[in-house]
C-alpha cells in the first residue's frame, strides 16, 4: 500500500469520528438518551470488530497471550468511559461545542507525560497548549457567548470526555502487544461492555422502538468504532503516529461543518479562527522536531 493511500485512511478514520456527534444529536433528536444511545453504540460497534475478525484469518489467535489485563483496562477507563462522558455533553451542549471539548485531550496527553516522565513541557508543547487554549476561547465564541445558556454540567463532562481520551490515548501508546490491531480492539471493546451494562443495562433494547435503536447503534458503532478502527490499524503503522495526529486533527472541522450541514449550528468566522489555532497547536505539539 503506497503512502498516499495510508494518508488517506488516517484522514477518513478521522473524519468517521467528526460526523459521529451530529448523528448521535440527531438520534437524541428522535426520543432517545444517551442511556440507550450508548449501550446500542458501543454495542453494535464491538459486534462489528468481531465480525471483521471472523473474516480476518490472521486475527485468529489466542487473546490471553497478549497484554489483555492492561488493554481491557484501557477498554474501560478509556473507551467506554470516553463514549460515555461525550454522549452525556452531547445531550447537554451542542455538537461543535462538544467536540471542541473533547478536543482539549491534547494539551491534556502533554500534561499527562509530563507529570508521569517528572518532566517541564517543552518550548513546542507551550506553545502547543497556549494555542489550544486560546482557539478554545475563540471557537467556542467566549465575546458573543450568553453562558447562561450552556449547561455547566455538559462542560464538565465534555472536559471529562477529553480527560479519559488522553489517558486511552497515552496508555495505548505504553503497552506493547504483540496481538494484531483488530485483536487489541476487540479485547478493549469486549472489556468495557460489562462495566456499560453496569451503568446502562442492557434491558434499554427491550421496549417499543428497539429496532430502531439498534439501527441507531449500528450505525453509530460503525462510525465511532469499527471505521476508524479498521483505518488507522492499517494507515497508522505505515505513516507514524506524528503525521497520523495531524492528519486526525481534520475531525474538528469535519465534526463542526457537519453540525452546521446536518443539524443546522452556526459557525462564525471567529470560531473558524479558534478551530484553526487548535489545529495548529496540534500540529506544533507532534512535531517532534
Amino acid at each position: 500500500m503506497g503512502r498516499w493511500l495510508a494518508m488517506v485512511l488516517v484522514i477518513i478514520g478521522a473524519s468517521s469520528y467528526g460526523l459521529l456527534s451530529s448523528f448521535i444529536k440527531m438520534a437524541y433528536d428522535q426520543g432517545f438518551t444517551d442511556g440507550q444511545i450508548t449501550p446500542a453504540q458501543m454495542t453494535m460497534g464491538t459486534l462489528f470488530v468481531w465480525v471483521l475478525i471472523l473474516f480476518h484469518k490472521k486475527s485468529w489467535v489466542n487473546p490471553f497471550k497478549g497484554p489483555w489485563i492492561k488493554l481491557g483496562l484501557i477498554g474501560i477507563f478509556g473507551l467506554a468511559l470516553t463514549t460515555v462522558f461525550f454522549n452525556i455533553a452531547l445531550k447537554e451542549l451542542n455538537a461543535s461545542l462538544s467536540i471542541i471539548l473533547l478536543f482539549q485531550f491534547t494539551w491534556m496527553t502533554i500534561a499527562m507525560d509530563c507529570i508521569v516522565k517528572r518532566r517541564l513541557p517543552k518550548k513546542a508543547e507551550s506553545i502547543a497548549i497556549l494555542l489550544i487554549l486560546v482557539g478554545t476561547l475563540l471557537a467556542v465564541n467566549v465575546f458573543e457567548t450568553n453562558w447562561e445558556q450552556f449547561s455547566l454540567l455538559g462542560i464538565l463532562y465534555g472536559l471529562l470526555s477529553a480527560l479519559t481520551y488522553s489517558i486511552f490515548l497515552f496508555f495505548t501508546g505504553q503497552v506493547v502487544s504483540t496481538l494484531p490491531p483488530l485483536m487489541n480492539s476487540a479485547i478493549m471493546l469486549t472489556a468495557a461492555m460489562p462495566v456499560m451494562y453496569i451503568l446502562y443495562p442492557p434491558t434499554v433494547f427491550v421496549h417499543e422502538n428497539g429496532t430502531t435503536l439498534l439501527l441507531w447503534g449500528l450505525l453509530l458503532g460503525f462510525l465511532g468504532q469499527v471505521v476508524p478502527t479498521v483505518s488507522f490499524n492499517i494507515g497508522i503503522p505505515r505513516i507514524g503516529s506524528t503525521l497520523a495526529a495531524m492528519l486526525g486533527s481534520v475531525e474538528l472541522p469535519v465534526a463542526v461543518i457537519a453540525a452546521y450541514l446536518l443539524i443546522g449550528e452556526p459557525v462564525n468566522g471567529l470560531q473558524w479562527l479558534g478551530m484553526g489555532l487548535i489545529i495548529g497547536g496540534i500540529i506544533i505539539s507532534e512535531n517532534k522536531s
